[in-house]
């Protein structure tokens, strides 16, 4: 019996090869709280070095197999998480207790509100975390189906496509590249944590250049109207004796 870590994409290749890779991208592109914890783009890539075979070694995994599954996953996962959001996301959300999870629920509606459904669904795409809420996100917020299932179509198959050729390419190009998979996945990592650097880089420029609330407006105009000290009765009173005279 062989022991499987779906956390660990070299496992998930070595034991499952292609249907692997379809397995795990279904899960992390749909199901909302366990895929929010799988590789995708750490699986990905080392299944399409894997693809590459040199005149010493060949190839461990088809290319063609590789990348019609990664397809398959990617856009069967984001169509069954709409469906989850649809049929009780908001709840399945609001029961989680994982500051993750709500997080990239947050980040995944102002990105759908900020460049409407196509920008948001291809972008969201390549973007750790935030695509495995994203579609379920869309359908709790109401997506329209046909948009939804167009353009999520298209972020899956370029997301996975990419991802499976660049690593395809490079093993091609590279000879034993395969034995330093461990820290071509590490440089992945820190590729696709860049985009959530940059997005919270901007959302700190956004808040910073805010206006201040009405409310504080409000309470410094009212400083000016407020009844007059001691100091001002005086005056009162005099005034008053002049209009008595």
């Amino acid at each position: 019996m062989i022991a499987v870590n779906p956390l660990d994409s070299a496992s998930v290749l070595a034991a499952f090869g292609a249907l692997g890779v379809l397995a795990v991208i279904f899960a992390e592109s749909g199901l909302l709280v366990f895929g929010f914890f799988l590789p995708g783009d750490t699986l990905l890539f080392p299944a399409g070095v894997l693809c590459a075979g040199t005149a010493e070694q060949p190839a461990r995994l088809a290319l063609w197999q590789v990348l019609l599954c990664a397809a398959i996953g990617a856009v069967a996962g984001g169509q069954v998480g709409y469906l989850i959001g649809r049929h009780g996301g908001r709840a399945l959300l609001a029961r989680t207790s994982s500051r993750r999870v709500k997080g990239a629920a947050s980040r995944a509606e102002n990105l759908l509100a900020r460049y409407g459904y196509g920008k948001a669904l291809v972008i969201g795409r390549f973007v750790p975390l935030l695509r495995t809420v994203l579609h379920p996100v869309a359908g709790a917020l109401g997506v329209p189906t046909r948009p939804f299932t167009l353009w999520q179509t298209v972020g899956g198959v370029l997301w996975s496509q990419a991802l499976v050729l660049a690593g395809f390419t490079l093993g091609a190009s590279v000879p034993a590249v395969d034995d330093y998979l461990l820290l071509l996945v590490a440089a992945v990592v820190v590729l696709s944590m860049l985009p959530l650097l940059v997005e919270a880089r901007r959302t700190r420029r956004e808040r910073r250049a805010e206006p201040e609330p009405e409310g504080h407006a409000e309470a410094e105009g009212s400083e000016g109207d407020a009844e007059p000290g001691p100091r001002d009765e005086p005056q009162r009173r005099d005034q008053s004796g002049r209009h008595d005279r």
